[in-house]
């Protein structure tokens, strides 16, 4: 089969085993579901695994019970491989995590699975750099099965994986300079992320100081009396949103594209997934119209600075507010103030719920807020300024992000070549 091409250019020396032959495997069922005559455990779930390569104490699990019997069965052990056995996504199965620190309360949750390695035959730091490798790991993704809700790999195929099988003293030998190299590009990809940080801050506060100083820094500010504005220059007026927009609540127009409203792209076309049956039963009668230009936010989500521009005419969910221009604040500049963090704030304040993730901002609530308002030329200005400065940032970004995917693509590949003897790795014993 070509997936398993591999076996035929394994060293001389080098065997390949069936995971079976090497290792102990078990399909956990403790779900996080607490029961009274249980006993109180910490649970290793899936998102510990997908997120973490290596499990310690130092991660926050979660609190749940289980029976004396399936402590027994699936308690996690040092050097244990633990990997994802169902995933929502075909190519997250098989997503391995190594146990390096673990206690008796730890055990492994549902759909997982643990791979205890045999003394002797393989070490957990070799099996869990096998998994890691895509020539070993897509043999389970190529054995999941698709259910209702989720990709589910038989626990037969599992231990039908065949695996590399070097010498114990190569497998020590490859497992060193894998994390040694590893640890060094994951030290690189770090740094990088750090810059995109720095970068998406600056970008941030360059846009906010445009939409609330102006691009004079010499020019005079006076005291705007509102909170969260602050100081402005004084040649700007202060305005209510009520006298610049008017809610537009137009429904009837169903064959118009849908909008939907992202927190970090703004007001975009909507995609619909070819992987999911996504629901056609919607009644687009009932959606609102938004018209390009239109400023759109979802209220529950306002606060966390989901707003934008409609960059068309479209539908938008009845659960949207629709906000049309009726002043002289330009759209492409209300579109840039009402995404900096100041302005999402004051929308948090000024928002109805109990706790966080509820919180509604209503059209009553919006319109009441006040804006600073430059002159149409002014804003004009700002906003040229704005699209040429975040472009220059932007393109850094973008080199950034193509250097972390290369260094990824090393990452990945050095994996491969260590694990299938495609690279040499010399021993220190």
């Amino acid at each position: 089969m070509s997936h398993l091409q591999w076996l035929a250019c394994l060293p001389n020396g080098w065997g390949a085993k069936p995971l079976r032959a090497v290792a102990d495997y078990s399909v956990s069922n403790v779900d996080k579901i607490p029961a009274e005559d249980e006993i109180p455990v910490r649970l290793c779930n899936y998102s510990d695994v997908y997120n973490n390569e290596f499990i310690g104490l130092d991660l926050d699990f979660m609190q749940a019970t289980a029976t004396e019997d399936e402590i027994r069965k699936f308690r996690l052990a040092v050097d244990d491989v633990i990997i994802t056995k169902d995933s929502e996504s075909w190519d997250d199965i098989g997503v391995p995590a190594l146990v390096r620190e673990t206690d008796d309360d730890l055990v492994c949750g549902y759909h997982l699975a643990i791979l205890r390695p045999r003394a002797g035959r393989i070490t957990g730091s070799f099996l869990f750099r096998c998994l890691q490798a895509k020539p070993v790991r897509i043999q389970l993704e190529l054995a999941a099965s698709d259910g209702v809700t989720r990709f589910g790999v038989p626990k037969s195929a599992i231990g039908g994986v065949w695996l590399p099988a070097p010498s114990l003293i190569q497998q020590r030998a490859i497992t060193e300079h894998l994390d040694r190299e590893t640890a060094r590009l994951d030290a690189l990809m770090a740094a990088k992320e750090r810059v995109l940080g720095l970068l998406a801050e600056k970008r941030q506060a360059l846009i906010t100081r445009a939409v609330t100083r102006g691009l004079d820094p010499d020019c005079t500010l006076h005291d705007s009396g509102i909170f969260w504005l602050g100081k402005i220059p004084a040649h700007w007026d202060a305005i209510r949103i009520a006298w610049l927009f008017r809610e537009r609540d137009q429904r009837g127009e169903p064959d118009l594209p849908l909008l939907e409203v992202s927190i970090n792209a703004g007001v975009v076309l909507r995609e619909f997934s070819e992987e999911k049956i996504e629901s056609t039963a919607a009644d687009f009668n009932t959606y609102k119209v938004a018209r390009l230009g239109d400023v759109v936010f979802n209220k529950m989500r306002m606060w966390q600075g989901a707003v934008g521009v409609a960059p068309e005419d479209g539908l938008v969910s009845p659960d949207y507010v629709v906000a049309a221009p009726t002043g002289t604040l330009s759209p492409k500049y209300a579109g840039l103030l009402f995404r900096t963090p100041v302005f999402s704030a004051e929308c948090g304040r000024r928002s109805h719920g109990i706790v966080w993730d509820r919180l509604r901002l209503y059209w009553e609530e919006f319109r009441d807020i006040t804006v600073a308002l430059p002159s149409p030329s002014e804003q004009a200005a700002i906003v040229s300024y704005v699209i040429a400065e975040t472009c220059k940032l932007d393109a850094l970004s973008a080199a950034t992000n193509r250097t972390i995917a290369l260094l990824k693509e090393r990452r990945s590949a050095l994996i491969a070549a260590a694990v299938t003897g495609q690279m040499e790795v010399r021993s220190t014993a």
